[in-house]
């Protein structure tokens, strides 16, 4: 029989297991942080109905989505989390606790040209908030901690959360007479990080169908920059000439006023009027996450308010907030930056037991032992030479290899090796499981990210 060539297609992230411990670990971290705040995990089908997935997105997403027939069904990939969570409330609402807090982790799908940093299956790390008729703005306000403590979390410092209104926006577009206009005008402004002011301004000219003084007034908006109290300070002066624009104001006002309260330092949290997010179905806040240091990366993390989430399956109002993290494409820039923390242990285990005697009970009886008091424990019992055994546990790059001979069945020890240091011990069995303990703990004392 020909033999085929393995390959990985184009578009899809296989990672070898070390990197794959460091994803494991970033995804750990996702959980137990979204956990601190009360988010209960939730997973849907990757595969949902065509006409589902297609509901909102329509145009775009349908030359995107991975669609198939099967017999008689017309299915497809999900190509986001929010989609589906938007059916999912809407199927189960008479069973659900509102407001509906979840936290999904989860691979979708796109048909779109892989190229760096860009993948066609991809994780996704999102939580949203879901309300019953109506949600309170305290949980636009929580959002940034959220962002804050994950992102802290996991090693990072130099980082902004970007903040903006899209009320605010819609308010000052309708004080322009361009109401017609603001969702194309509001995609135009949110390219003004990687096209420039000029290039946005000829888009909202030749594009958007503007006239010069209505563009002027617009980048003069957009341009109001400085601390927090300042940018809001400057906003008062355009109050009392649309009530749109007053309430995403007094909104963006709760916002700041309840930062320091939920721990979010001024430092990594500012509001920026450039801020559009291009999706159509936003209503209120919406969040954009920068590396100061890496700004070629982009966003890292964004989302926001919308109000009308599952108008598709239900007339129940629903509204919710929410922000998702693309955690393959982030995971991939890391390691492109050389961020991801190498000395953090990303063996399957944590000890490697390797019997020095012919009966396989001791060490077996060892290991179960081990294992009884959580420390990770591989029993090594392939018939190779002392060397090859060694290189092995060199290889998965384990922290501790423990021997077992009839010298230390006899005298009631364990005969335990540091990899990193070389350092052996002949210990009771109590005393070595103090030392690996303690060792552990100071190996995963780092972060996964560093700066």
């Amino acid at each position: 029989m020909a033999k085929m060539t393995p390959r990985t297609l184009s578009g899809f992230m296989e990672l070898l297991p070390q990197p794959q411990q460091q994803m494991e670990r970033m995804m750990q971290i996702l959980r137990e942080t979204y956990a601190l705040y009360g988010f209960t995990p939730l997973d849907t089908p990757i595969i949902e109905a065509s006409e589902v997935l297609l509901a909102k997105g329509g145009g775009e997403t349908e030359k995107q989505i991975y669609r198939f027939q099967k017999g008689d069904a017309d299915l497809a990939l999900r190509f986001d989390l929010t989609v589906p969570l938007a059916k999912y409330v809407a199927l189960h609402g008479g069973e659900l606790s509102f407001p509906f807090r979840r936290y999904q982790i989860g691979k979708v799908y796109r048909g779109e040209r892989a190229q760096r940093g860009r993948f066609r299956e991809f994780y996704q790390a999102d939580i949203d908030v879901i309300g019953d008729g109506k949600l309170d703005i305290t949980n636009e306000a929580e959002i940034p901690s959220i962002i804050y403590q994950t992102f802290t979390r996991l090693g990072l410092k130099r980082f902004q959360i970007r903040v903006n209104n899209r009320k605010i926006l819609n308010g000052f577009y309708a004080m322009l007479g361009l109401t017609e206009q603001s969702g194309a005008i509001m995609r135009t402004v949110d390219k003004l990080d990687k096209i420039g002011p000029d290039k946005v301004q000829d888009l909202l000219l030749s594009d958007c169908g503007l006239r010069e003084d209505q563009a002027a007034e617009i980048l003069k908006f957009i341009a109001i920059t400085g601390s927090n109290a300042e940018v809001l300070a400057a906003l008062e002066g355009y109050m009392g000439r649309h009530e749109l624009f007053d309430t995403g104001l007094s909104e963006l006002k709760t916002v700041v006023k309840y930062l320091a309260d939920f721990g979010v330092p001024e430092e990594n949290f500012a509001v920026d009027l450039t801020i559009a997010r291009g999706l159509d179905y936003y209503t209120g806040t919406v969040y954009e996450t920068t590396l100061l240091d890496h700004p070629e990366i982009g966003s890292v993390c964004s989302g926001g308010r919308y109000d009308n989430l599952a108008e598709y399956y239900t007339d129940r109002q629903l509204p919710g907030v929410g922000i998702s993290i693309g955690l393959t494409r982030l995971f991939y820039v890391l390691g492109e930056q050389g961020m991801l923390n190498p000395d953090l242990p990303t063996a399957p285990a944590d000890v490697l037991v390797l019997p020095m005697t012919e009966d396989l009970a001791p060490a077996i009886s060892l290991s179960t032992r081990l294992r009884g008091a959580g420390v990770r424990t591989q029993l090594y019992t392939e018939q190779k030479k002392f060397k090859a055994k060694m290189n092995y546990a060199d290889k998965i790059g384990v922290p501790y290899v423990i021997f077992l001979g009839d010298d230390e069945i006899a005298a009631g020890v364990v005969a335990c090796k540091d990899m990193k240091t070389g350092e052996q011990t002949k210990l009771p069995f109590a005393e070595t499981l103090d030392l690996i303990r303690s060792g552990l703990a100071e190996k995963n004392k780092g972060a996964v990210i560093l700066e």
